[in-house]
């Protein structure tokens, strides 16, 4: 792969859930795993997955947000989940279990600070070492507060090394209400954010409704990051970010990460029915949504990846002219058609994350 930039940063990728609930081996090929899935139709992306550590690395995808996710079902909930928080805490437990057998084999490294982080982009950037020899960073984020079955239990999850917390994922949640609801953070909601802020933790508005966004934003005065999000301006669905929300997050020297789900780079995505090529879906697309938030502060200092492009789906969900996660090296090429520096480029791939995580952590 040519003009490759030495380093990405994707700010929101769900490892373990795939690793786990897929029964995915990341430590091989997205072919190899491609290959063992043929035939397999429990989901809808099983032998069309996009992302392992091996592509990370010929990606040069040295640090991820990585995240623990399980959400709690309530009677009624017609959502994918656990019938009790405490059931959603040991499959996060499982998830953690995850991630440190990664850690023990050398695939992967936990960064919890500044200074692991330094070092791990020292290691990251030395040329004198092959990529396929270098563990890929991770720092450890829950997507959706469900698991905590109190909020004690944010403490535990952050001396394993959680430094990110999303309060809300999909549908009701018992901290916040998510994607597709309305209304503000619980009671318990706002003690989180609470307990979040006295950690230094970093808040993740994405999944938030309207009104939780708001409010999580009222109470917690920390470090404030959107992973995976793109405009609502450009496609017409809650999920996304209104301009309202640009501009505050722009207020808080917030980082948005864009992401790579087709139902947010296109208005009326049908699920399991529509085809990216038909639908004329690439990866361009994305760029139209950076322009936006870049428009609207003057640079390209808040727009980053956070491609999601392992949550739960894979090519037949993506831009047409992504084969894996390494191709997020292409972007890069776009850009510079669309008029970005070198500057910027570099501010998207990595330095934006960087920036941000220097200020939330030194």
């Amino acid at each position: 792969m040519p003009n490759q930039i030495d380093l990405i940063i994707d700010c929101h990728l769900d490892l373990a859930m795939n690793a786990i609930e897929w029964n995915r081996d990341l430590k091989k090929s997205v072919k190899e795993i491609r290959y063992r899935e043929e035939g397999m139709t429990d989901k809808l992306d099983r032998s069309k997955g996009t992302v392992a550590l091996p592509e990370l690395r010929k990606g040069n995808i040295g640090l991820v947000v990585a995240t623990q996710i399980a959400r709690y079902v309530a009677p009624g909930n017609l959502l994918p989940g656990w019938n009790s928080p405490e059931i959603a805490w040991g499959i996060t437990q499982a998830q953690l279990s995850w991630y440190r057998a990664m850690e023990e084999c050398d695939e992967m490294v936990q960064i919890t600070n500044w200074m692991e982080l330094q070092n791990h982009l020292d290691r990251w950037l030395d040329k004198n070492e092959a990529n396929d020899k270098k563990p890929v960073g991770y720092i450890l984020s829950l997507e959706g507060a469900d698991s905590l079955i109190n909020i004690s239990y944010l403490e535990k999850a952050y001396r394993n090394g959680l430094r990110a917390c999303g309060p809300a994922h999909y549908g009701p949640g018992r901290y916040a209400p998510g994607t597709g609801m309305s209304g503000g953070l619980t009671e318990a909601g706002r003690d989180l954010v609470r307990e979040m802020d006295r950690l230094k933790m970093i808040l993740d508005v994405t999944h938030l409704t309207d009104e939780g966004f708001i409010e999580a934003l009222s109470i917690f005065k920390g470090p404030v990051w959107a992973s995976h999000h793109n405009c609502r301006k450009l496609v017409s669905n809650q999920r996304q970010l209104s301009d309202g929300q640009i501009k505050i997050l722009l207020e808080r020297n917030a980082v948005i990460g864009g992401v790579l789900d087709n139902w947010m780079l296109t208005d009326n995505w049908v699920r399991g029915k529509d085809d990216p090529f038909e639908r004329g879906i690439k990866l361009e697309m994305l760029v139209d949504h950076y322009d936006h938030i870049c428009q609207m502060a003057g640079n390209s200092l808040h727009v980053a990846i956070g491609s999601d492009l392992d949550g739960a789906y894979g090519k037949e969900q993506s831009p047409y002219d992504l084969e894996d996660i390494s191709d997020l090296q292409r972007l890069s090429g776009i850009l510079t058609k669309r008029g970005y520096s070198t500057v910027d480029v570099e501010n998207i791939f990595y330095n934006n994350w960087l920036r941000f995580l220097k200020n939330a952590w030194t």
